[in-house]
């Protein structure tokens, strides 16, 4: 069995020798064509030239440095069942990338007397580095995926549900058509309030309780959920999701839940099964990965560009009302996982000694420094720690507290799917409606982030951003 992490690493360690090797080549060749007729033979040697200090950091950085571009490209986040033109696309893309920021570091000042030449160079570049890489994932590729088709490489699974469709999908898993999927099943689990019509086993496997399922898939050595959907409909089988997304498990839906889930799930086989994650959103790897690394540079920058703002807004807190001058909540993320989200204190310290509220238009409890803050949203500036840390994202779903979860998710059973993301310190919900009050005015709100699921991209963000600046500085965050 190879473990993901295994296998990331076998593709790293392949890129990261391939990339070095097309390098070496391509200065064996760069010497060759341009630094030895411009300096001479009796000069500079094949030998002494790349000893050059330049030379030398440049076979340990460069290699580094595409490192880098494969990972923001997303190729190192599916580690099985690739899609070969996929690989293709982002192995063409990566070493065409690679080979311009190259281009005009290194190569743009090398002594060639036309601009003929030093477009071949380029070429060249591209060539080796394409072509090397792309052989060497190919090859390892080929090697996971004769391993399936063997059934050497399996995925454990546990299928959700016990009824005809569990019994169909178990059929395509175990008995395939043309070959094997990877996918083996390992046991069913009957859904909540369905223990009387589940047998005690189903094709020789055991049939486990929804209820205990964090404890029944290390028991059973499952690696992967396939979901089926519950005898009472799209609702219940929301709240299944619900329940699943806090085990840090893949969990995969049938063909049957593709349409009413969402209209742009991603596939992971188009050969085999078609199953495909609904724990990750409906968008390209590149962009989850380029919009991490924003995150990461900007929430930095953010971080120690605002420190005396940080600074002036702690004076006036505690020159304004007792307490603390940060605010510490806990708030449920990604995939259903907890963290304590950070802002400046607005209300009294007091405010919540009744029990977990919603704020509401000129509430009391809010101080008078409190409302300034909240009004350009200077309260919600600690948060750019949360998302260096990833707890949080910079735009994204609003967080909520589990105790509104548990009343948003009988309203809208489809609340759940926001945690296929990290959440954000702006949403297009908090753009386009703003703080909410009661629990059906943040189902309201929560509309318009599921709309931003299915729309993910780096235009999409920077508008949400644009608006988000506008709100900020009209003062309209109240």
């Amino acid at each position: 069995m190879i473990s993901r992490t295994r296998q990331i690493a076998r593709y790293v360690t392949g890129d990261w020798l391939a990339t070095s090797l097309a390098w070496f080549v391509f200065n064996i060749i760069r010497f060759t064509d341009v630094v030895e007729p411009a300096k001479g033979a009796a000069d500079l040697t094949l030998g002494s030239f790349l000893m050059i200090t330049p030379v030398i950091l440049g076979q340990i950085l460069f290699p580094i440095g595409m490192l880098g571009i494969y990972y923001l490209s997303g190729y190192y986040n599916r580690p099985f069942f690739k899609s070969r033109i996929e690989e293709f696309v982002t192995t063409f893309s990566t070493a065409a990338i690679g080979s311009l920021i190259i281009y005009f570091i290194a190569i743009i000042d090398d002594p060639i007397p036309d601009r003929a030449s030093n477009y071949e160079l380029l070429a060249m570049l591209f060539g080796l580095l394409f072509s090397m890489v792309y052989l060497m994932r190919m090859g390892i590729t080929w090697i996971a995926t004769k391993m399936v088709h063997s059934g050497e490489l399996v995925f454990p699974t546990l299928i959700i549900g016990t009824g005809d469709a569990a019994m169909a999908l178990y059929n395509r898993l175990a008995h395939p058509r043309k070959r094997p999927t990877g996918y083996k099943v390992v046991g069913f689990a009957y859904f909540p309030g369905t223990a009387s019509a589940a047998p005690a086993a189903i094709e020789g496997l055991p049939v486990v309780s929804f209820d205990n399922i964090a404890e029944e898939l290390p028991r059973l050595g499952a690696t992967h959920i396939a979901l089926t959907t519950h005898p009472d409909g799209l609702d219940a089988t929301l709240r299944s999701i619900h329940t699943l997304f806090g085990l840090n498990t893949p969990v995969l839906i049938s063909p049957t839940l593709f349409n009413l889930l969402t209209p742009k799930r991603r596939l992971s086989d188009v050969a085999g099964e078609p199953l495909c994650d609904i724990t990750g959103p409906s968008v390209g790897q590149s962009t989850l990965n380029l919009k991490r690394a924003g995150d990461v540079v900007v929430s930095s920058l953010a971080l120690i560009a605002l420190l005396p703002v940080f600074a002036a807004v702690a004076i006036a807190i505690k020159r304004d009302s007792k307490g603390p001058v940060f605010y510490r909540q806990e708030r449920v993320g990604y995939r259903k996982r907890p963290f304590d989200i950070i802002k400046f204190r607005t209300m009294r310290s007091d405010a919540e000694s009744r029990g977990p509220r919603l704020s509401v238009e000129n509430d009391p409890r809010v101080t008078p420094v409190g409302r300034f803050l909240r009004k350009y949203r200077i309260d919600e500036l600690p948060q750019f720690w949360n998302v260096l840390k990833g707890d949080m994202s910079i735009v994204g779903p609003r967080p909520e507290r589990e105790y509104f979860i548990s009343r948003i998710l009988p309203k809208a059973p489809y609340y759940t799917l926001v945690h296929q993301v990290r959440p954000g310190i702006t949403s297009w919900g908090m753009v386009k409606h703003g703080y909410a009050s009661t629990v059906d005015e943040m189902v309201s709100r929560l509309q318009y982030d599921l709309i931003y699921l299915d729309n993910i991209s780096f235009l999409v963000d920077l508008k949400i951003l644009f608006y988000t600046v506008n709100t900020v500085l009209t003062g309209k965050g109240v």
